[in-house]
């Protein structure tokens, strides 16, 4: 594995010293490998994850029965995503995009002594079927209205033809869906999505490597099919409205669980519905730099889950109480807080002038796409909302913590927007095709304005209210009416939106409805 990542470390170097929109390419055979900057990229994170979690392995599994075989099936796993992310052609693509998720239910289902893993790997191995069958459409689609096999010389006659219809259907708009639904079910977008925290029943290395280009790879399909993307503006627009669905839903779903393993799994939905909704405003290259960020973090979480859980148990980290703090610790019971009309202007306009301020400097022309304004607005609420919570927090100084929340969000925000536009750059030189994909992702103008307004006064004056709320110290509402909202809302997010009782209704409607066939048929 450190081979690897040396191997793919120069390729990284040889393509950094080519001509921007010079990409190599290699046959295998019938195969055929791609290697521009997107899949060069890719290998460099598969192959950094993949080393580190080979290492860890190494000790974790040591107990464990199977071990040789565990880490061939880590190998195959590694050597097949990064035949995937280099994959020139539609017939690599397709069989890496399938040997995935074989390979992957052997993984997840290593430990066979365990009922639920094999369980939960057998229904991560249904939902990648059902995903490789529009992928496997969409191949055969193209191939028959385009008649080529080799990804750049397709996406060439897609841009000399944009229009072309099979049986009256546009093959383009047709593909760019069948794409975009292929990625949803590998990257657990909603409603595709109970696989993944429930995939957690396997090997703690393998759910870090799933980080590393598995539960990513929706992403890269969607960066890989790009060119498709530019004459759909309705598939970009589903694509977004999926990913913001699928973002707000493993957010929440995220803070109400109690297995560090399945919370991180929800927060990954979380993240992958966030990805898939930069596609959707047409910023490609920023859900490539989301994906590698993620992969990287994610799967450091998961590997030192285990020392989390072992901290847990010798401190149950419940916080003292306010005499304790104040005898002890010598801090004050009540600690002050920033006045809550200057608390409300930093919430709101701190934000705002970083993020606005940041991208005038690297890039003036970034606002004139309603993806990148999208994207601004979400930073901003963002950092609002950090900028909320640590006023909200007990402080002894809150002049101090607030300069220092500050201090960092500047720094983060400089340094995302710099490294973020310098890979625009690095992945689509040509910017065309980047400004081209914003504005394939826009909608009316009026609509979009009314929309960016209305969200704008709500957060505001949710903001305002709350922080209003705690400085007269308003009284909590009284019990009753408002205990049974609270209940209803606990038992939604427990029930995780009764998603999987759906799908368990289903299956066993199903099962029902089969056995009833045997019975008439006489089968059985």
């Amino acid at each position: 594995m450190g081979l690897t990542l040396l191997l793919a470390l120069a390729l990284l170097g040889a393509c950094l010293s080519m001509p921007a929109a010079t990409a190599g390419a290699m046959r295998l055979g019938p195969l055929a490998l791609l290697l521009d900057h997107l899949a060069v990229a890719m290998a460099v994170l598969v192959a950094a994850i993949s080393l580190v979690v080979h290492v860890y392995s190494m000790r974790y599994m040591a107990d464990e029965p199977g071990y040789a075989r565990f880490f061939a099936l880590l190998d195959l796993m590694t050597a097949d995503i990064l035949l995937l992310v280099c994959a020139g052609d539609l017939l690599t693509l397709l069989l890496a995009w399938f040997l995935v998720g074989v390979v992957l239910y052997f993984l997840l289902g290593h430990d066979t002594t365990r009922t639920a893993s094999g369980r939960y790997a057998f229904w991560t191995f249904l939902t990648y079927r059902i995903g490789d069958l529009p992928l496997l459409a969409a191949a055969l689609l193209l191939w028959r209205g385009y008649g080529s096999l080799q990804l750049p010389e397709l996406f060439d006659r897609v841009a000399a033809e944009p229009g072309l219809q099979l049986a009256g259907w546009p093959v383009v708009g047709v593909v760019a869906l069948l794409v975009a639904l292929a990625a949803f079910a590998r990257s657990a977008q909603f409603p595709l999505h109970p696989w993944l925290p429930y995939s957690m029943e396997g090997p703690t290395p393998v759910s870090a490597l799933m980080h590393a280009g598995i539960v990513n790879a929706g992403g890269f399909l969607l960066n890989r099919f790009a060119p498709l993307f530019l004459h759909t503006p309705a598939v970009l627009h589903t694509v977004f409205v999926v990913g913001l669905v699928t973002a707000l839903m493993g957010s929440a779903l995220m803070l109400t669980q109690n297995d560090i393993k399945k919370s991180l799994g929800y927060s990954t939905m979380g993240q992958m519905g966030f990805m898939v909704m930069e596609c959707g405003l047409g910023a490609f290259s920023l859900a490539i730099y989301h994906l590698i960020a993620h992969g990287l973090f994610k799967a450091t979480l998961f590997l030192g889950s285990g020392s989390v859980i072992g901290q847990a148990r010798q401190h149950d980290g419940v916080p003292p109480d306010e005499v304790y703090t104040f005898v002890v610790e010598r801090r004050p019971m009540r600690p002050t807080r920033l006045p809550w009309a200057v608390a409300l202007g930093v919430t709101v306009v701190v934000p705002a002038l970083v993020l606005g301020l940041a991208h005038a400097l690297i890039a003036a022309d970034f606002v004139h796409t309603q993806g990148a304004i999208i994207l601004l607005f979400f930073g901003w609420v963002t950092g609002a909302q950090v900028f909320f919570s640590i006023h909200r927090l007990p402080s002894e100084n809150p002049w101090r913590t607030m300069g220092m929340t500050l201090l960092s969000f500047v720094i983060v925000v400089v340094g995302y927007t710099l490294v973020g536009h310098l890979f625009e750059r690095f992945l689509y030189p040509n910017r065309a095709i980047s400004a081209a994909l914003y504005a394939a992702a826009g909608i009316d103008l009026v609509a979009f304005d009314a929309l960016v307004v209305l969200l704008t006064v709500a957060l505001v004056g949710a903001w305002m209210m709350t922080l209003y709320a705690d400085a007269i110290e308003m009284p909590e509402p009284a019990s009753g009416r408002w205990n049974r909202v609270y209940l209803n809302l606990y038992a939604l997010f427990s029930r995780e939106f009764y998603v999987a009782d759906v799908y368990r209704r289903i299956g066993e409607g199903l099962i029902a409805a089969a056995k009833r066939v045997n019975v008439r048929l006489r089968w059985v």
